[in-house]
């Protein structure tokens, strides 16, 4: 089962959250990052709340490039996050988390991207998304430690940096096959370290292995490195063309630069020449406000 064609996901690589209560930063936000997710949850102070939703109805963004994240289903705040979106044109909602598809169900007139942050939506993630209004899963690694009681995802515990540790690696890689299941797109978590670009783009790097669509942010100095990995570099390029134009000379599997092509790696040279213009580095700005 796959997504409708019209619900597939489209919003690029690099979305940053950005609080709901801030407006002043929207606009920032929309020229920094491919997507915006407006949050109206755990980036929102719950006395605070009301006055997220007044400035998300006082100051309307481009519905094709933003995603409003929804507390969870259930509580007051969500009954209340769903009024204020219906006055709005936004199509694209984030449900924190997630935990099962009569969930998702609610907001079938929504495009939904489902965040599974605790060990019920992660366990729950291939029926999330079997639902058609899903398009994409992202997974969470610091509220699903939190909620079962842990004090760190990953092995350095004085940065909170390094390895996920073995249960939030799980996570990812069960939404993520939970995901591919279904034809939706998967979301990778978001890097707390807002300095470390060189762990942010290796972990991009990583992500992009492993077939992520998108990665999440919190700073808008780490969208272009979110960006940059997303595209093939200069020497993937090449070697995508090369093995397409020899693929014009060839019948069946071949030899190219030493490695056999045949028709998985086909594809992925597809893939790669699909993506666009090559980049070389990553430039991170020096921005330090979200």
């Amino acid at each position: 089962m796959t997504g409708r064609h019209e619900d597939r996901f489209d919003l690029g690589p690099a979305i940053l959250f950005c609080p709901a209560d801030r407006p002043e930063r929207y606009p920032k936000a929309a020229a920094r990052a491919d997507a915006v997710i407006l949050d109206l949850e755990d980036a929102v102070l719950p006395g605070d709340r009301a006055d997220a939703r007044w400035a998300l109805l006082a100051n309307p963004q481009d519905p094709a490039r933003t995603v409003v994240r929804v507390n969870p289903a259930g509580t007051e705040d969500f009954a209340l996050d769903l009024a204020c979106l219906a006055e709005t044109d936004y199509r694209y909602v984030m449900l924190a988390k997630s935990e099962g598809p009569e969930q998702v169900r609610a907001l079938a007139d929504y495009r939904v991207i489902a965040l599974c942050e605790t060990a019920l939506g992660v366990v729950n993630a291939p029926a999330i998304a079997a639902e058609p209004n899903v398009v994409a899963l992202m997974w969470g690694a610091e509220d699903l430690i939190a909620s079962l009681g842990g004090t760190a995802s990953r092995h350095d515990a004085a940065t909170g940096l390094g390895a996920y540790r073995s249960v939030p690696a799980q996570a990812r890689a069960q939404v993520r096959l939970a995901a591919g299941a279904h034809g939706k797109a998967a979301i990778d978590s978001v890097y707390l370290d807002l300095q470390d670009t060189v762990g942010l783009a290796a972990e991009v790097g990583d992500a992009v292995a492993q077939g992520f669509s998108a990665t999440a942010c919190l700073h808008p100095a780490q969208a272009e490195v979110i960006r940059a990995g997303y595209r093939p570099t200069a020497d993937q390029i090449a070697w995508a063309r090369g093995v397409l134009d020899e693929a014009e000379r060839q019948t069946g599997a071949f030899r190219y630069q030493g490695l056999m092509v045949d028709e998985v790696v086909l594809k992925k040279a597809r893939l790669l020449a699909a993506r666009g213009e090559p980049v070389a580095t990553a430039s991170p700005a020096g921005d330090t406000e979200a």
